[in-house]
């Protein structure tokens, strides 16, 4: 397994400054976000690309994903949906060309039964998933808004390989008070990505949650690394930190830990 970092947790002024961080921390890769700002495909040129590509070389990294996330209800929305699909379809083609086959995103919240919302939001991930397939890579669901098995079935439903899972495991833990260890067998063919995170759930009605620096909240890192490594897992652990006063110390020490536990459990 490979370390990485969300180049906007790092709260830099711009993202090639995130980026410099980043490599201080010796990580191997990066996410960062393509649907708006300046990795958006409107200000990526081929100049821009190969400016980002050589930042990356440079360095010894590779961008471990790209988040193509259009904010709002996900593919709730029947009449969002078309913008949204041809917003995917473009941050897929952009990593591609900047040698990442992984866009991560929010689908909104899978319903564990059949119903009007679930079928909108099944037709515009199938679109994605035939589309992604067809290019080589995969259009990957953050997990959280609904419990792994939820997610799976809905995935499998699909009827293509294109849609994966980004797996976060705090989100499992803060939304829904999901097991994060299970989740991983039960997605386990789904996974390509991970996000590394903590945190605890406050409350389940209405859901009240806090992020927590890794090792600080509920997620069992000796049990959960292992399950990863279990199904084969040799993807990125990619820190991601939404809050704190001082984000750039706390994926400073995430990373340490990390490093510390992979040590550790010889994987």
């Amino acid at each position: 397994m490979k370390i990485g970092a969300m180049l906007e947790s790092f709260h830099a002024p711009t993202l090639r400054q995130g980026l410099a961080e980043a490599a201080n921390l010796q990580v191997q890769g990066v996410q960062a976000y393509a649907s708006f700002g300046e990795l958006s495909p409107e200000n990526m040129n081929r100049e821009n690309i190969k400016l980002w590509k050589d930042l990356l070389d440079s360095r010894g990294m590779v961008f471990s994903a790209i988040c193509g996330d259009f904010g709002g209800h996900g593919f709730e929305d029947e009449e969002e949906n078309p913008r949204k699909v041809t917003g995917s379809k473009r941050v897929i083609d952009l990593a591609k060309e900047l040698g990442c086959n992984i866009v991560t995103t929010h689908i909104g919240s899978v319903p564990a039964n059949e119903c009007a919302k679930k079928d909108v939001m099944r037709k515009a991930c199938r679109e994605l998933a035939l589309y992604a397939d067809s290019i080589g890579s995969a259009f990957a669901v953050e997990t959280g808004p609904e419990t792994a098995s939820v997610l799976l079935e809905f995935l499998d439903s699909l009827g293509a390989g294109g849609v994966r899972v980004n797996y976060d495991p705090a989100n499992l833990i803060m939304c829904v008070a999901d097991d994060p260890v299970a989740g991983v067998a039960t997605l386990g063919k789904y996974i390509v990505h991970t996000h590394a995170k903590d945190g605890v759930q406050l409350s389940a009605d209405p859901v009240t949650y806090e992020e927590l620096p890794l090792g600080k909240g509920g997620v069992d890192w000796d049990a959960y690394l292992k399950a990863l490594h279990g199904i084969n897992f040799t993807g990125f652990l990619t820190i991601e930190r939404e809050v704190g006063e001082n984000p750039a110390a706390d994926i400073r020490m995430a990373a340490e830990f990390l490093r510390n536990k992979l040590k550790e459990l010889g994987i």
